[in-house]
């Protein structure tokens, strides 16, 4: 065991203490650093079947009163000697997942570093190294980063203020994933049970099988993880909890109870263990002890009424808290985060002053301030097949999104989040699946002619008109087409204006049909069929596709400085007939904008303005 096999005697009396440990045959350690750990095991599964065959009634067990002295030894030994390993991550020994028992963390010497100082330890590691601290957040570097980075320094518990869908929680299950460091836990222990969390004089009676005697009325362990510890001894089996396993995340809801938050008196285990009302075997945590050693996220704080933010209250003031009618202090040794909207933070009243102000670090979030920045959140998040994603109809996507934000008539305080786009490329694709791909076995390209779809994934409410289903529907139309129009006219702003007539004047009664289900070649109705009778239309698409194509390559590689996933953006020449067809549809929209008008939109088709 490369960092429990450390325990070569540091010294002569380190040396006679460590081999007492054991057994009397295990010599002074000197076996290579992995056999040493193995013939420790073997040696201490030994005394411990010694210890349990015991004696005759009345008898003295000498291996029994031995076996004491060795428990004793060497859980003083470990607790109050150096670690005997080199740390990968904050408190993580390099072969960690080698120790899998008790006694492996006791031969080890092993140290359990608090949760703050994880992240905090962790944090300045990334830093150090130039690594990422907080993958797939996007569009926060300038500002949100910074104060978050300030505060997880400071080790603080942190309050983040934002509309809905600025990344709040994912904000905070990112540190959770990446900034906490794995732990040993007693193995199916709920409450994250780990074996060091005792004092040494308890750890010492649980293996010996005596009574714990309680100088404090503080919960250390679970009953369930005592009761492991006295039967399995030095075998006791532990398991390594990642950090995202220890994220705690709380939806604050009206009906929400105190006992949610801190736990209760378990009515089926008093009737089924026969234990008394008000003992702690009695106990079921709540959710602020299932989120021991990890991150506790309570969403939308200012929900909680009064009382149950007073629940909260010790936790953030004194690390404990108690619960009903034990006497008993509980430490949930967890870094806390909330979250709220802007309009409930300022609303006086909302979350209790104590509270308010404990929570140390108040950070406030944003939207993305840039297009560039929204696409790679878009495109990060959402959940497609495979496809091709043109960047003209992402953009045109991202803009929509923007336009609505940005529009008078929506309820700015209520916000319109990063996921109506994210919904709506998903949607967008599938869209292109059912009205084409599915049926003519081609790759999704999603069109300017599916956006119509939108309009069931564009939530927000409205604030300077009636907030009716019919006045959203209207105005989302309205932002739907100034967003595509934008997108047209620049992929036509450096066209000469006698191309632009030439056009005009070859459409004469000709009217060019366009429709989602539409292809570039299928049969007489399609696009590079109707262009046919369009020579100065059809080498404008040509051209056109040209520069889409140059534009495509570049997102690329902006994306790929995201860390993006690309495969659904790159050029392919399987894609090459749908990119015609999306082109097509772009500039004959475009021409309807242009000044002066080219052509004008029936229901038809395009015809001669």
């Amino acid at each position: 065991h490369a960092g429990a096999g450390r325990h070569e005697a540091r010294s002569d009396a380190g040396g006679a203490i460590m081999s007492g440990l054991m057994t009397a045959g295990c010599g002074t350690c000197r076996a290579p650093r992995r056999s040493s750990l193995s013939a420790h095991r073997g040696a201490g599964r030994a005394e411990t079947d010694r210890h349990r065959n015991r004696g005759p009634a009345g008898g003295v067990d000498r291996a029994g009163i031995e076996l004491s002295q060795d428990y004793a030894s060497m859980v003083e030994n470990s607790y109050n000697t150096p670690p005997k390993y080199t740390e990968i991550k904050a408190g993580v020994p390099e072969d960690f997942e080698d120790i899998t028992t008790l006694r492996d963390l006791l031969a080890i010497n092993y140290k359990m570093v608090e949760v703050r100082q994880q992240i905090r330890k962790n944090l300045i590691s990334i830093m150090n190294q130039g690594g990422t601290k907080y993958p797939g957040i996007i569009g926060f570097d300038e500002d949100v980063i910074p104060a978050l980075d300030r505060a997880l320094l400071s080790q603080h518990d942190v309050f983040l203020i934002g509309q809905i869908g600025q990344a709040k929680t994912k904000l905070v299950e990112t540190i959770a994933n990446h900034l906490l460091s794995p732990i040993p836990v007693i193995k199916n222990s709920l409450t994250n049970d780990c074996p060091m969390d005792l004092p040494s004089s308890d750890l010492i009676a649980l293996l010996e099988e005596r009574d714990v005697t309680k100088t404090t009325p503080t919960f250390y362990i679970s009953p369930e993880s005592s009761d492991k510890i006295r039967n399995e001894k030095l075998d006791t089996e532990i398991e390594w909890l990642d950090g995202k396993s220890r994220f705690k995340y709380v939806l604050a809801t009206p009906d929400i109870s105190v006992k949610d938050l801190v736990g209760y008196i378990d009515a089926i285990k008093v009737a089924k263990k026969g234990v008394e009302m008000f003992k702690i075997d009695s106990y079921s945590p709540g959710q602020l002890m299932q989120a021991k050693h990890g991150l506790f996220c309570i969403d939308e704080l200012p929900v909680l009424d009064p009382r149950k933010q007073v629940a909260l209250l010790s936790v953030l003031q004194e690390g404990r808290f108690t619960t009903g009618s034990y006497p008993v202090i509980f430490k949930p040794k967890t870094v806390f985060f909330a979250t709220a909207n802007p309009i409930d933070y300022t609303h006086s009243g909302k979350i209790i002053e104590p509270l308010y102000d404990r929570l140390k670090s108040h950070i406030h979030t944003h939207y993305p301030k840039t297009l560039e920045a929204e696409m790679a959140i878009i495109l990060q998040e959402s959940k497609i097949p495979s496809s091709f994603i043109p960047y003209i109809v992402m953009k045109t996507l991202t803009n929509l999104v923007q336009k609505t934000r940005e529009n008078p008539l929506v309820n700015q305080e209520k916000g319109v989040s990063v996921r109506f786009g994210v919904h709506g490329l998903e949607l967008l694709v599938g869209e292109a699946e059912r009205a084409r791909s599915l049926s003519h076995q081609l790759n999704p390209v999603p069109r300017i002619t599916d956006m119509s779809c939108l309009d069931q994934v564009a939530k927000f409410e409205l604030s300077e008109l009636d907030d009716t289903l019919e006045n959203r529907k209207k105005v989302f139309a309205d932002i739907l087409q100034e967003s595509i129009k934008e997108s047209c006219l620049k992929l036509l702003e450096s066209t000469d204006s006698t191309v632009l007539q030439s056009i005009k004047e070859e459409f004469g009664e000709k009217t060019f049909a366009v429709s989602s289900q539409m292809l570039w070649k299928n049969g007489s109705a399609s696009y590079e069929n109707q262009l046919n009778e369009f020579t100065q239309l059809t080498k404008l698409v040509n051209s056109k596709i040209d520069e889409i194509t140059s534009e495509q390559n570049t997102f690329v590689d902006t994306m790929k400085k995201y860390s993006i996933d690309t495969q659904n953006i790159l050029t392919e020449e399987k894609n090459k007939n749908e990119v015609s067809a999306m082109t097509t549809e772009m500039i004959l929209e475009g021409l309807c904008w242009v000044q002066p008008k080219v052509l004008d939109k029936k229901e038809s088709g395009y015809v001669s303005a």
